[in-house]
């Protein structure tokens, strides 16, 4: 049952960020191999980067057979039908992409941490889990990551990271407990717009720069 409810919670993120992909696609005017190439980096990017920089096989990648089929069927539909999905997603959206954004940081903190990783090195794989996907998403359509500048989004994950990290979370239950605490961290962030503080852009005078 335990394994069933995360595999449900994978399954819901993967979709989300594959969504999110194919959408950013379509309004930037992407062909058809384009919106499938997006949607896949950024359903899979993160975890396919946090493999990397863990040590594990890339080829993990390619056993996730069902999620490449349930992705290509989801990108499908929405190019055929994009009412049938983008209205719900225009409400719901936000939602479901905490979802992904808290199931993959909790299952990459997880890895790192089984696999007998540091603090910080699972801080940072359930950041790039969580995040990795929509990061390489933004900068291969060419903006800057929005993760990094507009709401509070990447933090959600490094928290989950650090509560993972620190030992403080015993499966199952408290991982429910955990995912369930981002979730709302991060849709409370995201009704209230709450944001970082933002660096102050460092001036120069023009003789400072002549010296």
């Amino acid at each position: 049952m335990v394994n069933l409810t995360w595999e449900v919670l994978n399954v819901i993120g993967t979709m989300a960020f594959a969504i999110s992909g194919a959408i950013v696609a379509m309004r930037e005017e992407y062909d058809l191999l384009g919106v499938y190439v997006l949607s896949f980096v950024t359903a899979f990017g993160g975890g396919a980067v946090r493999n990397v920089l863990l040590g594990l096989p890339v080829s993990l990648l390619w056993e996730q057979q069902m999620l490449f089929i349930i992705v290509f069927v989801v990108v499908s539909l929405l190019m055929v039908l994009p009412q049938l999905i983008i209205k719900p997603w225009n409400r719901w959206g936000h939602f479901f992409d905490a979802i992904g954004l808290s199931a993959f940081a909790i299952q990459g903190a997880m890895l790192a941490s089984q696999a007998g990783h540091s603090l910080a090195a699972v801080i940072v794989a359930a950041t790039l889990t969580g995040t990795g996907g929509g990061i390489i998403r933004d900068v291969l359509v060419g903006r800057k990551p929005l993760v990094f500048r507009d709401e509070i989004y990447a933090l959600w994950a490094a928290l989950a990271g650090f509560i993972v990290g620190m030992g403080w979370v015993i499966p199952p239950w408290t991982t429910y407990f955990l995912f369930v605490i981002v979730v709302v961290l991060r849709m409370v962030s995201v009704f209230y717009k709450w944001r970082l503080p933002k660096a102050r852009a460092i001036q120069t005078s023009e003789e400072e720069r002549r010296s």
